[in-house]
């Protein structure tokens, strides 16, 4: 009978310590997002309003607020930026807000990596604070999210969404400077870039001449794989350049290789060049 309950003891406390999962109740999203010529990742845990006043009530305005739930919400640029005039070198910060009842929040960039939320937090750590654009009649989001949008080569939105709030953060990036020293560099190869230099004059350097003489060099280079997309590109750059009857020779030439191709997108594409030549 002694060892019964012993064991039956035993049995109990193992029971009882038993560890048991449960949903998180702020899941944690980690984002890497493409940017520029490196990638911004952003680290945050997402609380649910579960028909809770948050905003103004458990978090109040005019203090500074986690922006998010349990750790701080942390932010990694691989390469500077630009936020609002504020220069950022390439690191790891943690992103803070001051709500406010009327108007735009106030953005923090913090270098504290190790606090928890608020906890530890230090005005003498901020990167920098700014005002930023906020939205006050958003649609209801129960979930607070945060994200990328407006996505372009030197620029994109931070996202900061929650309740009937939404904040906006412009990212800015250089990219020009380095995508020329590559092209510089590797001009000077038995593998020139022609194709990519002819899109970096074009779309970054405003410099058509240069880009048409790269284009042409491409097609050249390229000659055996129909460049059906070169020829195209080609006919864009001369109707950029007021030369409309170059423009409408390469999209004509284009089409009939996309043919020989069974490239209907570019047959489709070069029509529509065509009807705006005319």
């Amino acid at each position: 009978m002694k060892h019964f309950l012993i064991v039956c003891f035993v049995s109990i406390t193992t029971i009882c310590s038993a560890q048991v999962k449960l949903p998180a109740p702020s899941p944690t999203q980690t984002i890497k997002q493409d940017f520029g010529m490196s990638t911004i990742e952003l680290t945050y845990s997402r609380p649910s309003l579960k028909g809770r006043k948050v905003i103004g009530n458990l978090d109040p305005y005019n203090i500074v607020w986690r922006t998010g739930a349990n750790a701080a919400t942390r932010i990694r640029f691989n390469d500077p930026v630009d936020i609002l005039g504020n220069k950022v070198d390439t690191g790891t910060y943690v992103i803070y807000t001051i709500p406010q009842k009327d108007g735009d929040w106030t953005f923090i960039l913090n270098r504290g990596i190790n606090n928890w939320g608020v906890d530890g937090y230090k005005e003498s750590e901020d990167v920098f604070r700014t005002k930023v654009r906020t939205l006050y009649d958003n649609p209801k989001l129960e979930t607070f999210t945060m994200g990328f949008s407006d996505l372009k080569p030197e620029s994109c939105q931070l996202r900061i969404m929650w309740d009937n709030y939404a904040l906006f953060v412009p990212i800015k990036t250089s990219i020009k400077e380095k995508i020329r020293a590559q092209i510089d560099a590797g001009l000077k190869t038995d593998k020139q870039p022609y194709w990519q230099a002819a899109q970096f004059y074009s779309e970054y350097d405003n410099n058509n001449a240069l880009a048409l003489e790269m284009i042409n060099k491409a097609i050249i280079q390229n000659a055996k794989s129909n460049p059906f997309y070169m020829v195209h590109y080609k006919a864009k750059i001369q109707k950029d350049m007021g030369d409309k009857a170059g423009a409408i020779a390469s999209a004509n030439e284009s089409i009939k290789m996309a043919k020989e191709a069974k490239n209907d997108s570019y047959v489709l594409m070069n029509e529509k060049l065509l009807k705006e030549l005319k």
